[in-house]
């Protein structure tokens, strides 16, 4: 199936400790008697939360000046432009007190301006206090704003299926649109060209391109998703992320600037059909594990190298980039249950994931990728080439600088190291470079 978030229909718009704040109190509209008739649960909901609410138009501007290159006309780049475009979402403030906004990820992903405009007219630029692409979540800060209303925060986890939910967004620019509907499944997985997301509320509430970002409420006005994607061949289904995941989220962006990034301490490669054959698998499919690193969450569980990976708490894993995918969308030091092929048949482990640390990581990308990096003023700067390792291969040297990473930016080390954590398994990897004031792009093999 051909799952789209909305960053993928935004692309032909372009060139056209925190304990959420309670809600701040704002004056609702005054009802007349006759309107009081016809108040219903859905229109109090929303007379209250609109006001939260926001437009959000990003302006992005991509610089055109990397070429691809290969080790042998690395000191080649061609000339390029600016592309210039924009693109419009929602978001939700969830506290007032310091003007702090939820929204998508791939809704401010490259923005060089953020623009945010509430229903009562007022428009304010913003920041990026931190986002977190994995989980398509990212929190907005805006500048010189006062006295803003904020949503009442809801639980995801009691809800239920046939349920009423509302959502309210910016679908197509037509500012704070209404639409209402049913939570139809739980703990749905999609798979969109950004990667897996796991345990999403899906619903019939019509979500369209503009109103990723925005809220899913219960019928009391309670926030209890963040609306984020829709199936592009089928009408009323739309999915969201539930708001207790988001929330652990935005309390590790606020707390420590990032969120941590889980691991099962193990190395692994896809299954090649002669593996397939020899292990007597019943499909071309898995992770096989190479590596097993003592003490870590596969040793004490008791995976070895040899298995095959089947499943990831209950979602099929077909080869290493959808484990990676899968395995992010948790949390560490949360339980996570694998079906592993061992000996001709099926067993089930049951594991804690730990934390993978800037320390595993930058031994690990020494270790892989041959290369050690420090906070560079336009990304990570190379500090040390490891001999004959990938990158020795490819010709790069100590002093440049890696400035994006499959198609990611990278503006410090932690950046550095965060693409390695989300791409440290992939036999090939897009880098990058600047050099002697040129960009160049290459592709170096693992």
């Amino acid at each position: 199936m051909n799952f789209m978030t909305v960053r993928t229909l935004f692309s032909t718009l372009l060139l056209l400790g925190l304990a959420f704040a309670p809600a701040v109190s704002a004056a609702g509209p005054t009802f007349t008697a006759r309107q009081q008739e016809r108040v219903t649960p859905t229109v109090r909901a929303v007379s209250a939360v609109a006001p939260a609410v926001v437009n959000i138009t990003s302006t992005l501007v991509e610089r055109r000046s990397a070429r691809e290159i290969t080790p042998f006309d690395f000191f080649f780049d061609m000339p390029g432009r600016d592309l210039r475009g924009e693109s419009i979402g929602s978001g939700i403030i969830i506290d007032g007190r310091r003007s702090l906004v939820l929204t998508n990820a791939h809704v401010v992903n490259g923005a060089s301006s953020i623009s945010v405009r509430l229903l009562d007219g007022r428009t304010f630029s913003a920041d990026v206090v931190g986002a977190e692409p994995d989980f398509d979540i990212a929190v907005l800060r805006l500048k010189g704003a006062k006295d803003l209303p904020s949503v009442a925060m809801g639980d995801s986890t009691d809800l239920m299926p046939g349920e009423t939910v509302i959502a309210i967004g910016n679908p197509y620019g037509f500012s704070h649109t209404v639409t209402t509907g049913v939570i139809s499944a739980l703990n749905r997985t999609i798979e969109a060209e950004d990667g897996v997301f796991t345990d999403l509320i899906q619903t019939d509430a019509a979500i369209n391109p503009g109103n990723s970002g925005g809220p899913l409420l219960n019928i009391l006005g309670e926030l209890v998703g963040v609306n984020t994607a829709i199936y592009d061949k089928a009408q009323g289904i739309g999915f969201a992320i539930p708001i207790s995941k988001a929330r652990r989220v935005v309390d590790e962006i606020l707390d420590q600037g990032h969120v941590s990034t889980p691991w099962l301490a193990l190395i692994g490669q896809n299954v090649d059909p002669r593996t397939a054959r020899y292990l007597r698998l019943p499909d071309v499919e898995g992770l096989l594990v190479t590596e097993v690193f003592k003490n870590g969450p596969a040793d004490k569980a008791g995976l070895r190298p040899g298995d095959v990976i089947l499943e990831l708490s209950g979602n099929a894993v077909t080869d290493r980039d959808k484990y990676l995918s899968l395995l992010r969308n948790h949390q560490p030091h949360a339980p996570v249950t694998l079906k592993v092929w061992r000996g001709g048949s099926a067993r089930t482990f049951t594991l804690t994931t730990t934390d993978f640390d800037d320390e595993t990581a930058e031994s690990l990308a020494l270790r892989r990728w041959g290369v050690s990096v420090k906070d560079g003023r336009h990304g990570a700067v190379i500090t040390r080439v490891k001999d004959n390792s990938p990158a020795a291969h490819l010709g790069l040297e100590k002093g440049d600088t890696v400035t994006a990473v499959s198609g990611r930016g990278v503006e410090s080390r932690r950046d550095f190291l965060n693409a390695f954590r989300r791409d440290f398994l992939k036999r090939q990897i897009l880098l990058q470079v600047l050099r002697g004031g040129r960009l160049y792009q290459a592709r170096m093999g693992i």
